[in-house]
C-alpha cells in the first residue's frame, strides 16, 4: 500500500524566497525579440540560446542538488537534463550520472558543455532503463509533462527499492500574471484562445497524493514562491514570452504574435515592473520521495 509520512506542505502563507537572478536579467536585455524566433510545435529549443538566458533555472537549481546529497558511485539519473549544469554537480560529487532530455538540441549543447559525462536523448514518459537507479533527480522539468501520473510512474520504475526521488517543478500558481494577460492580449486581437493548460502546475497536496497511489513514500512536499527578476527596460517580457511560455502564443501569425507579446507586457508592467526590473511571480514545488524498500 501507498504512504505519505511526514509531508511538510507550505503553500500560499510561506516565507517568500526572494532571489535576484543577474546573469539572467543581463542575457534578456541583450537580445532583441525577433532573436528568439518561436519553437515550432515540437517545442524544439535553442540550446544556445537557452544557455545563455536560462541562467536563473539551473541555477537556482544548485539548492535541490544539495538536497539530493550525491555519494560516491551511486548511480543517478537526471531526468530533463537540459544543457547539463546540474549533472555535471551531481557527477562532481562522486556519483555515476546519466542525464537524459527528449532535445536533441540540449543533449547536443550538454555533450560539448560536458564531453566527459553520459548524455541521451530520451523522453521521460518512454524511459525503460536498467539497471536501475540509487536516485532520480529532476529540475524544472516535471511541469512540462501533462502527462503526471505517466512520468512518475516510469520515475517510480527507474528506482532500485529504497532509491530517492528529488524533484522541482512549477507550482499552484505558478506565472498566473503572465498567464492570464497572454489570455487577455489573444482575446484583445480576436486571436483563438488556448483552451487547455499547457503545463502541469500542481500543488503539494496533490503531486503528493499522485506519487503515493503509485507506491511512493513522500518524505516530503513544499510549495512556495520564488520571485524572480528577469531583467530590465523594454523587450524583456516579449523575450521570456519566446523563449519560455511559446504554448501560449500557438496558432498565431508572426504579426499577431507580436501584437500579443507587446499587449501582454504593457498590461503587466504595473504589477511585474519593480524599480525598473521585471520580476516574474515563480512559484516552485520541491517533492522528496523514495521507492520503498522490500
Amino acid at each position: 500500500m501507498s504512504d505519505v509520512r511526514s509531508l511538510r506542505v507550505e503553500d500560499r502563507d510561506a516565507p517568500v524566497d526572494y532571489q535576484v537572478v543577474r546573469v539572467a536579467a543581463n542575457a534578456f536585455r541583450s537580445m532583441s525579440p525577433s532573436s528568439l524566433d518561436t519553437p515550432d510545435s515540437s517545442a524544439a529549443w535553442d540550446a544556445a540560446k537557452y544557455d545563455s538566458c536560462g541562467t536563473f533555472v539551473w541555477e537556482h537549481g544548485a539548492g535541490l542538488v544539495e538536497i539530493l546529497a550525491p555519494r560516491s558511485r551511486e548511480r543517478v539519473l537526471d531526468v530533463g537534463c537540459g544543457t547539463g549544469h546540474l549533472t555535471a554537480k551531481i557527477a562532481g560529487a562522486g556519483a555515476e550520472v546519466l542525464g537524459i532530455d527528449a532535445s536533441e538540441s540540449m543533449v547536443r549543447q550538454a555533450r560539448t558543455n560536458y564531453p566527459n559525462l553520459r548524455f541521451e536523448v530520451l523522453d521521460a514518459l518512454e524511459m525503460r532503463l536498467e539497471p536501475r537507479f540509487d536516485a532520480v533527480f529532476s529540475n524544472a522539468v516535471l511541469h512540462w509533462i501533462t502527462e503526471p501520473k505517466v512520468a512518475a510512474s516510469r520515475i517510480f520504475d527507474a528506482l532500485r527499492p529504497g532509491g530517492r526521488f528529488v524533484a522541482e517543478l512549477g507550482g499552484k500558481g505558478n506565472i498566473r500574471a503572465i498567464i492570464a494577460a497572454v489570455h487577455r492580449a489573444r482575446r484583445e486581437i480576436g486571436a483563438p484562445t488556448i483552451e487547455r493548460m499547457p503545463w502541469y502546475f500542481p500543488d503539494a497536496d496533490e503531486y503528493s497524493a499522485l506519487l503515493g497511489r503509485l507506491g511512493f513514500t513522500v518524505t516530503s512536499a513544499r510549495l512556495f514562491s520564488r520571485p524572480t527578476e528577469l531583467g530590465e527596460g523594454q523587450g524583456v517580457m516579449t523575450a521570456w514570452l519566446r523563449m519560455f511560455a511559446e504554448p501560449l502564443l500557438g496558432g498565431l501569425t508572426e504579426r499577431q504574435l507580436g501584437s500579443v507579446c507587446a499587449i501582454a507586457e504593457d498590461d503587466l508592467q504595473s504589477t511585474m515592473l519593480r524599480d525598473g526590473a521585471w520580476v516574474a511571480g515563480y512559484v516552485r514545488l520541491r517533492v522528496v520521495a523514495e521507492r520503498p524498500p522490500p
